[in-house]
């Protein structure tokens, strides 16, 4: 079986930052992982030179042609929000989709998709500079201007710079699973995982000391699943009242602290599944959901998927 071939888009005016990112995430070999890693290449989509942000010049070893065979192919942030995409990249990127090619693009890169008829119909985000003008512009898109990523299966989208990584973990644990996307996230100094439905921005910026009470009642939370939280007693370990809480949690996270903790425990059991010989009831235990039941009724609802069709996909081996 031929690995998956993950390809970089480089073009004029390059976004270093975004463009870096998906070479860290994707360039480097890793065998320490023990799994079978992708392959990784560059094309240009026009002719050089390829200027990137910083004043750095980009000299690519493959052009377009590659595409055609490209299992993910990855839009770093098109250079300016306001200029038509070439018309030979848009035919690239609709074949590519056409034939199954998975299409991931990072803050402004979703104009190209946009551009190119992928995005219909479908959810979207990007950065929130950008978000009004992109369901100005294309009112066939959904768009989602809060998301950090947004995934609909063969098309995803990301926000601005950092949640770029996040989507590219979010990629890393789809095809390899939650433990090696922790791993990869270890190796990154990154938090392991951030729901792509989180806000990119706070509304309010939180006084430090409110700041620094969540991040420790959250990392404190992550440590201690399987006990039973209530908003009350989270808001008081946090030394808040129940209706700060509830507003700081969702100014950081897009979520209530009770949603939050759910998803928290679904990545808990989504790596406590990888392990072939750890019965559901006691992963269901461990995680917090209490019962068997609780926890395929929101597995399934956040993984789309059930237990045991997970554990047969990602199971060790």
């Amino acid at each position: 079986m031929k690995k998956h071939l993950v390809v970089a888009l480089a073009y004029d005016r390059l976004c270093t930052f975004e463009f870096g990112c998906t070479v860290e995430l994707f360039a480097l070999e890793r065998p320490e992982l023990g799994v079978d890693w992708y392959d990784f290449a560059v094309c240009a989509v026009e002719e050089g030179p390829i200027r990137a942000a910083g004043g750095i010049t980009v000299q690519a070893p493959y052009r377009p042609e590659l595409l055609a065979l490209a299992d993910t192919i990855i839009i770093p942030g098109w250079r300016d929000a306001d200029e038509l995409p070439p018309p030979p990249l848009l035919a690239w990127i609709r074949a590519a989709h056409a034939r199954g090619a998975r299409l991931c693009s990072i803050c402004s890169g979703v104009f190209v998709l946009a551009a190119a008829g992928v995005l219909d119909g479908q959810r979207a985000t990007t950065h929130w500079r950008y978000a009004e003008r992109l369901a100005q512009r294309h009112p066939r898109i959904e768009v989602q201007p809060d998301h950090l990523y947004v995934d609909n299966g063969q098309v995803i989208t990301a926000a601005g710079s950092a949640a770029g990584l996040d989507m590219l973990l979010h990629l890393v644990r789809r095809d390899h699973g939650a433990r090696i996307g922790n791993q990869v996230a270890q190796r990154l100094v990154v938090a392991p995982h951030r729901e792509g439905g989180q806000a990119q921005f706070l509304p309010r910026p939180m006084a430090q000391g409110e700041q620094g009470r969540l991040s420790k009642l959250m990392d404190w939370l992550r440590s201690h699943p399987a006990q039973q939280h209530t908003v009350a007693s989270m808001a008081e370990r946090a030394a808040m009242s129940p209706r700060t809480l509830q507003r700081q949690f969702q100014q950081a996270t897009g979520l209530g602290p009770v949603e939050w903790l759910i998803r928290e425990r679904v990545a808990i059991v989504k790596e406590m599944l990888e392990e072939p010989d750890v019965p559901l009831a006691q992963i269901a235990e461990r995680a917090g959901f209490g019962s068997e039941e609780s926890l395929r009724h929101h597995f399934r609802r956040l993984a789309a998927t059930t237990p045991g069709a997970y554990r047969k996909r990602f199971v060790l081996t």
